[in-house]
């Protein structure tokens, strides 16, 4: 037989990753850090509350990472790239609907019930 017709090798590399106890161990460790640093800033009511605010969705996207690094195994590598293209297309779309829809609802409440709001001087009694 000639090499061209070999079936068992199409050039196709698969990228396995094994995951140990010490990673799992890792991804643990750093969730439970990005979760600590936020509630202490909670309750020890360290910074301003619109600052809190802003540092605990900063620590939310980290977390974010953390997870889908150390438990799903998402990376650029796993799949040939396809599970991290597929995740990113889901946040796209993600975000897009998301501020499509906080935009659609804010113009609703200030053109719907312009007597109702916080500025109003109307009397409603």
């Amino acid at each position: 037989m000639s090499d061209h017709h070999d079936h068992g090798h199409h050039g196709h590399d698969v990228y396995v990753t094994h995951y140990s106890a010490k990673d799992y161990m890792i991804g643990f460790a750093l969730s439970a850090i990005l979760t600590i640093i936020p509630f202490w800033l909670v309750m020890g009511n360290v910074l301003a509350p619109d600052t809190t605010r802003w540092v605990i969705l900063a620590f939310a996207g980290v977390q974010l990472i953390v997870q889908m690094m150390y438990f799903l195994h998402l990376n650029s590598k796993a799949e040939g790239g396809w599970n991290m293209m597929a995740l990113i297309l889901t946040i796209v779309i993600l975000v897009i609907v998301m501020a499509g829809s906080i935009w659609v609802m804010h113009h609703m409440n200030t053109n719907m019930m312009p007597g109702m709001g916080p500025t109003s001087t109307h009397d409603m009694t």
